[in-house]
């Protein structure tokens, strides 16, 4: 989510998961059977302190099957864009990313049917109907404010504009970001169409700092002061805010209307011919298990993808106050997939980007 320069981490494992070493640690050249699995996957889900949902998944499935996660972890369309590099040497066993992005990865061949344990349970709108990619993790898009600087927190688009936000406000890169991608569809929707939402994004230009591939890197500027505003995730900020304690989440409405969101999951799929597709589904499985989908909000903060997984823990009742009172709206992805470059282009015209 949180689109980063590519910044690879090693999970759950000593090898670090970077695109030189990827063959030596088990890449495309490595036995099909090694006792590994490499993850392509937008931020949000692993902990700063690893204590993120990722950070549990994975090292309860290396105790369970032995088999090792190596990530790599960098923006949405950052991680689409290598793997499509990649694709005479495929590195990647499973790519997790948000919409467009998934359906974009599945449009370029990246993708192969696979249809995880538990899928059957994942609404039919949270998952392909070729069974190309499934929700493991169910999150909102919205906004992040300062809620120590800001004595009172924004509600509308519109405040943006105010003067004291002058270089206070800042927002990752559509096309690049998944978040940043957000900004456009809930622009364009809650504006009445892509001419509006550009016609505000160049008037926001004034105050905005400029684009930024990471999302993630917002929350700590907006909990500092640095930034008053910025963009974000449910799932992300929730978590972040429980060491920045000065983040506030909100869901900017239009002068006169209500605030909205709406759903931008982390989908996986299995990544076409991949060097260890075996173990690949197997972490699929784990993923969508039910203790998984547990722990998506007891330790993600976010939301189960599992309709049938209820979950009851302190932070589930909270994301449930937080989204109380927004209008969720359901985006055509389709459309957004095949427009996706025009409407990219259309925001870097606007906003001399």
């Amino acid at each position: 989510m949180r689109k980063n320069h590519l910044k690879p981490i090693a999970a759950v494992t000593g090898c670090l998961a970077l695109a030189a070493t990827l063959s030596a640690c088990g890449g495309s050249s490595a036995a099909s059977d090694e006792k590994a699995v490499t993850v392509y996957s937008a931020d949000g889900l692993k902990g700063e302190n690893g204590d993120g949902w990722y950070d549990k998944v994975f090292k309860d499935f290396e105790k369970k099957t032995g088999i090792k996660v190596k990530y790599v972890e960098g923006g949405s369309g950052e991680m689409v864009q290598r793997a499509v590099r990649e694709k005479s040497n495929t590195q990647a066993d499973v790519l997790v990313t948000l919409p467009p992005f998934i359906q974009q990865a599945d449009s370029k061949g990246l993708l192969t049917a696979y249809t995880p344990a538990g899928s059957d349970k994942v609404d039919g709108a949270d998952k392909a109907s070729d069974a190309k990619w499934t929700s493991v993790v169910n999150n909102y898009f919205g906004f992040i404010h300062n809620k120590k600087e800001l004595k009172s927190a924004p509600t509308t688009w519109e405040e943006l504009l105010d003067g004291k936000f002058k270089n206070k406000i800042q927002y990752s890169t559509p096309g690049v970001a998944g978040d940043g991608t957000a900004v456009l569809i809930k622009a364009m929707h809650d504006f009445g169409g892509k001419e509006q939402a550009m016609e505000y994004l160049k008037k926001l230009q004034a105050n905005n700092v400029g684009p930024s591939a990471s999302t993630g890197k917002l929350a700590p500027k907006v909990d500092k002061g640095e930034l008053l505003a910025a963009n974000g995730d449910v799932q992300m900020n929730y978590a972040q805010s429980k060491d920045m304690p000065n983040l506030g989440i909100w869901f900017p409405a239009k002068e006169g209307g209500k605030p909205t969101t709406f759903a931008l999951p982390y989908a996986a799929g299995l990544v076409d011919k991949a060097p260890h597709s075996a173990n690949g589904k197997k972490l699929l499985d784990f993923m969508l298990s039910e203790q998984a989908q547990k722990d998506v909000s007891a330790v993600g903060g976010g939301f189960s993808a599992r309709q049938d997984v209820e979950a009851t823990d302190a932070n589930a009742i909270e994301l449930a106050k937080l989204m109380d009172g927004v209008e969720i709206f359901q985006p055509d992805w389709s459309d957004i997939g095949t427009h996706l470059d025009t409407y990219v282009e259309a925001w870097k015209s606007a906003t001399g980007s």
